[in-house]
């Protein structure tokens, strides 16, 4: 297992800059170091974005991009009503515990092939030969179906805090679907803007956020700690609840705890900023381990302070507002001002947090089209010169995300189908991903050489991963209420089937010829 395909990625030493490659129109300063220039012949691809993301930086993205505590306080309705408080507790406890394993997996992987496509690109270099192409293209499709489903869901959570906020301050205000519709589409205007007219300055403004995001544990969790009824240890950690109505208390708190254990899932996004970032093979792995770590700490200490000082349950979760989070501020602080400023806090994070995912949305697509893998790719893998952005990419996830939003005027269930179905996605590729991991240890020729490696903890690492992902995945789908009706089904599975059927049908048709998968570029050194 200790030994490695080997690749000779510079033979300047790592970091050391030197001219510009050529065929590539970007400054040198742009093109990263030596060995991101190397890595780019590797991968077969052109250097055609800036690279000007540091550690720091992407820190600061992947960390506000995620928001993990901030959904935290967002998400936990769904574990209140299925397992009670017990539920959000043992799954925000655990999260870290089932994930790590499988973000230390996907960072190897990411040193081994530092490309924007990220799960799709990985699937390609290391299923077996006979189904790279096909599981490769189905990756692919997942993980952009995931982050566009990402995208529109934490526009439309944050269009419903600022509408909750509203019906606070002015309790006649009655909050209209199609209210939550416009403003989502006008908080996806403002982030694709910024990312056409500010992304020069994206690395600078994330920072300030990443403070923000760190500040604002504080700025929650003191007034709950203050000021909130504290609720019994016992009864809070312990005494799981039955809400949803299923004949079996465990079956219903392992459903009301899957969302909070899915909370840190969305990482790779610092994966899809590979051919932005400097000196990638070894600051993209070194990110998603931090940003896991450091958030799972803040999602820990915000989730447990939030479940203990939750208060009188019925009014949280049948609140005026919408948003159970407003009430629980509003019953600590009984003051309008003051819960509007803690909200607000989050309304901003959120905010960065969907300049961000509409970045790593558009990369994830503008990767997949550069190798043929959508219709009109052609179109979606062009980045103009002047840019250096892929432009259509970006105007792409905004009309994708606009035209979700429409469905919550018709049915708000299937719209929060659509919410849980960016996280089955996500989690589904990188289920794909470990396990083609694991047969490439096992069954394949050794591992490409990388400069961030697991070593001999790789293969237990990565099987411990796949046995505790697996189980999510089958729980995630499930509906939270019994008996299931139209109403109250979770359309997820539905709509993750249907989606595949569409991609299934344009690779017969066209895909299958047009998409060959990125590893019929990679050029290793044997």
């Amino acid at each position: 297992m200790s030994k490695t395909e080997p690749f000779r990625i510079a033979e300047s030493p790592v970091g050391e800059r030197n001219d510009a490659v050529k065929g590539s129109h970007l400054p040198a300063k742009y093109q990263g170091t030596a060995a991101d220039r190397m890595e780019m012949v590797m991968l077969g691809k052109e250097q055609v974005l800036r690279r000007q993301i540091k550690f720091s930086t992407l820190l600061g993205f992947a960390s506000t991009v995620m928001v993990a505590w901030e959904f935290c306080l967002l998400v936990s309705p769904f574990g209140l009503e299925d397992g009670g408080t017990p539920a959000v507790f043992w799954g925000v406890l655990f999260s870290p515990v089932v994930l790590l394993p499988v973000y230390a997996s996907l960072a190897e992987v990411a040193s081994m092939s530092p490309s924007a496509g990220g799960q799709y690109h990985y699937v390609s270099e290391l299923a077996p030969p006979r189904f790279q192409k096909g599981l490769s293209y189905t990756v692919g499709w997942l993980t952009a179906l995931g982050w566009q489903t990402f995208l529109c869901g934490v526009s439309f959570e944050t269009a419903s805090l600022i509408l909750g906020l509203a019906n606070l301050g002015n309790p006649s205000y009655e909050i209209q679907g199609w209210h939550g519709t416009l403003l989502t589409m006008g908080i996806v205007f403002f982030c694709v803007m910024f990312n056409v007219l500010l992304a020069v300055r994206m690395p600078l403004i994330e920072g300030l956020v990443l403070i923000l995001h760190i500040v604002g544990v504080f700025v929650v969790i003191i007034p709950l700690w203050a000021m909130a009824p504290h609720g019994n240890g016992h009864d809070t950690v312990l005494e799981f609840t039955n809400g949803g109505g299923w004949h079996d208390l465990g079956l219903a708190s392992t459903i009301g705890m899957v969302p909070s254990l899915g909370l840190l899932i969305g990482y790779d996004c610092s994966v899809h900023m590979s051919e932005e970032t400097d000196d990638a093979s070894r600051t993209v792995p070194m990110v998603i381990v931090w940003a896991v770590a450091s958030n799972a700490l803040m999602l820990l200490v915000v989730g447990v302070t939030y479940i203990f000082c939750l208060g009188d349950l019925d009014s949280v979760l049948n609140s005026s507002t919408g948003q159970p989070v407003i009430q629980v501020f509003y019953n600590t602080t009984q003051s309008v001002a003051g819960t509007s400023v803690m909200v607000a806090v989050i309304i901003v994070i959120l905010l960065s947090a969907c300049v961000g995912q509409v970045a790593t949305a558009s990369r994830q697509m503008w990767s997949f089209a550069r190798d043929k893998g959508f219709p009109f790719s052609s179109w979606l893998e062009q980045v103009p010169t002047d840019w250096n952005i892929p432009l259509n990419a970006i105007f792409a996830s905004a009309i994708i995300t606009c035209l979700l939003s429409l469905i919550n005027l018709g049915s708000y269930t299937a719209f929060n189908a659509f919410n849980s179905l960016g996280t089955v996605s996500i989690l589904s590729s990188y289920t794909i991903t470990v396990g083609c991991l694991i047969w490439r240890r096992l069954y394949g020729k050794p591992l490409p050489s990388r400069r961030w490696s697991l070593g001999r903890w790789g293969l237990p690492m990565n099987i411990i991963s796949l046995c505790l992902t697996t189980p999510m995945l089958f729980f995630y789908v499930w509906p939270l209420y019994y008996p299931v009706t139209a109403a109250n089904m979770n359309w997820s599975s539905t709509m993750l089937g249907a989606v595949v059927i569409i991609a299934a049908i344009y690779y017969f048709f066209k895909g299958g010829y047009d998409y060959q998968g990125p590893t019929v570029n990679v050029k290793r050194e044997e």
